[in-house]
Parts: structure tokens; sequence; C-alpha cells
């Protein structure tokens, strides 16, 4: 749970009654996003209120009347979904800053630069997302910003999103000190085993981690790997 101090407050308005909720502000970005969430790990209690600075709950009847349900998770989910998200100065300064880690994390890992064919450090990203004077929305999920920031930020940085495929071979004894990282960060085409006893697997990965992928697999076999970009 989170704790009260650092919690949001949600607040919906219907049929003259008022609802309120104290959440992390996490959960409003897994439930405009559609995601699952366990909502009671959000909550800095688990209460509708009335009005949550006095500490006043909402009666189970008025509950009833405006949502049809008194439901917690239900009730918690349609007061994220149509109401307002109050924020302190503090606590919008900081969702927009983590938004936008995000949204350079997603871009550098996925994209590249079409002209080098490398990617792009995230230092550069934020660097063109600050001249080009991007705008973040704090209550809208990072994947749902991306395209947008993509548009803005092109007409300063050369980029493009590409997904490349590799064909990795390492011998059997090394397997098992790579296929977790490889599982975590890439998608398995086609693996075997090979008659020689080394294992070959086929991976599509986004360009933009093709470095720290290569640098892993050079590190973790002492160089005893293959590695071919697939075309």
């Amino acid at each position: 749970m989170v704790k009260v101090e650092d919690a949001i407050v949600a607040r919906y308005e219907s049929k003259g009654h008022r609802f309120e909720i104290l959440i992390d502000q996490k959960l409003v970005d897994l439930i405009k996003s559609g995601k699952e969430a366990n909502i009671p790990d959000y909550m800095a209690a688990e209460v509708i209120f009335k009005d949550s600075s006095k500490g006043e709950r909402a009666s189970g009847e008025v509950i009833e009347e405006v949502f049809g349900t008194q439901d917690f998770n239900t009730v918690v989910t349609e007061i994220i979904k149509k109401g307002q998200v109050q924020l302190t100065t503090e606590q919008r300064r900081k969702m927009l800053e983590e938004k936008r880690r995000q949204i350079v994390e997603i871009i550098s890992r996925e994209s590249m630069n079409p002209q080098s064919g490398a990617p792009h450090p995230p230092q550069r990203i934020e660097k063109a997302m600050e001249e080009a004077k991007v705008r973040i929305d704090p209550f809208k999920s990072a994947e749902e910003q991306v395209n947008d920031v993509l548009k803005e930020i092109r007409v300063i940085l050369p980029i493009k999103f590409e997904h490349i495929r590799m064909q990795i071979e390492v011998p059997g004894e090394e397997y098992g000190k790579i296929y977790a990282e490889i599982i975590r960060l890439a998608q398995i085409v086609k693996e075997e085993w090979k008659n020689n006893g080394s294992y070959s697997v086929l991976i599509e990965i986004p360009a933009g981690i093709q470095d720290e992928l290569y640098d892993f697999l050079n590190k973790r076999t002492k160089g005893n790997v293959s590695i071919k970009i697939v075309k």
C-alpha cells in the first residue's frame, strides 16, 4: 500500500455526491491503459470517501445509487476512469519526471539512427525532447505517448523504430549462462541443439539494445560465442 503522504486524490462527482480515493499514481496508469492490477496494493486506504481531507466515508447506499454496485474494485476503477486526479505541485513534478524517463527508455531501446545503424543513447533523446519542447501528459501511459513524441523529435533527430534478427550460437556449456537474459531481452524465433552439442538460437530484438546484448554475450561467455545479424 502507498503511504497517505505519498498518495494522490482521485475525485468523482455524480448525482450531487462526491467520491474520493487515496491512491498511488501508478494505479492511474494501470487502469487507464487497461492493465490488470491488484487494486488494494495501490491504495493508501481501502475506503471510498466523500471527503478524504476530513476522513468522511461515502455510505454504501450512496455508492450503490451512483455506481449500481458496492464492489470496491469496480467503484475505484470507475472513479479513476470518469473522475479527476488532484496533484500537488511536487507530485506533478515527480510524475512528469518519471513519465519522461519511461518514454526516453522506450525510445532508446526500440529505435536506431538510420544514418549509422546505431542506437541513440538516452541523453541524446532527452536533449532532442528538450529542444522540441515536448510536453508530457502525466496521466497518459508512456506507451500511449511514444508515437507523438517521435513525431516531434524527428525534426531534430534522425530516428526510426526497427527490430533486427540475430543468430547466436554457443557451446553447450555456455547455454545456462546466457539463456535467462536472452528470453528477458528478446523474442525467440527458432532454437535448436546441434549435433556437435552447441546451442543455436534465432532471436528478434529492438534495434536499440543490440549493443547491450553484444556486450552481455561476450562478457558472459568470454568471447566464446558466434553472433550474426540476419537480414
